[in-house]
């Protein structure tokens, strides 16, 4: 299952502009910031863009992309390898083991929670292949690295047919596909996709963490 989640996930620089994307997308589908199931801060610090995943029910993603390469922490929150399930309150052995300092060091901030993890993967810009460390995961249990990573959606229609449960709305498939394909992102764009939101206000939001618009 491992290689199978780490062979799912598309190189640093796709998977920087697919969480741009679906992060633009939400906060066309959904005005309310707290319900947003994807998000992207372009400058989350120096030279540091952050991508989160987050459902609400306490289990998140977050992506750090930075000049050295990207590091991805995951925590399921029913996970038996959760700090929270086990008698003394610390990170499961080998999660945070072989990650390289300079992109551990990046998980260092308060708001990150670096201790909230069930999983961590990682990737060098030298690297040709996305790393995970070598956990012993006792048997029956999971990470939460499968249901997590594959909250990513890569293609439109899979994205779409989240948002129709997610968000209780059928977002147009051939306006989702054109911003996955990179079209600018229009007014009526944002208008087939949600004509009760507010295009200015849609554009500002997008333009203050710098998405492609």
């Amino acid at each position: 299952m491992e290689v199978d989640v780490l062979e799912r996930l598309p190189n640093p620089i796709i998977l920087k502009k697919l969480m741009k994307i679906q992060a633009s997308l939400n906060i066309i589908l959904c005005q309310e910031e707290w319900l947003r199931y994807h998000s992207f801060v372009q400058d989350w610090a120096e030279g540091v863009g952050m991508a989160k995943i987050d459902n609400g029910a306490g289990d998140h993603l977050i992506i750090l992309f930075s000049p050295e390469g990207a590091i991805i922490k995951g925590f399921d929150h029913e996970s038996g390898l959760s700090p929270y399930a086990q008698d003394e309150h610390k990170v499961w052995q080998g999660i945070y083991d072989d990650v390289p300092k300079e992109l551990l060091s990046l998980l260092e901030e308060d708001a990150i929670a670096k201790d909230d993890v069930t999983f961590c993967i990682w990737r060098k810009n030298s690297d040709r292949n996305w790393h995970k460390g070598k956990v012993d995961i006792p048997k029956g249990e999971s990470d939460g690295s499968d249901f997590l990573v594959g909250c990513i959606f890569l293609t439109p229609a899979d994205f779409v047919e989240f948002a129709i449960d997610y968000f209780e709305c059928s977002p147009s498939l051939d306006v989702v596909a054109r911003i996955y394909d990179d079209f600018p992102i229009t007014e009526e764009m944002i208008n087939i996709l949600n004509p009760n939101c507010d295009a200015k206000e849609v554009f500002q939001e997008l333009e203050l963490f710098c998405l492609d618009r």
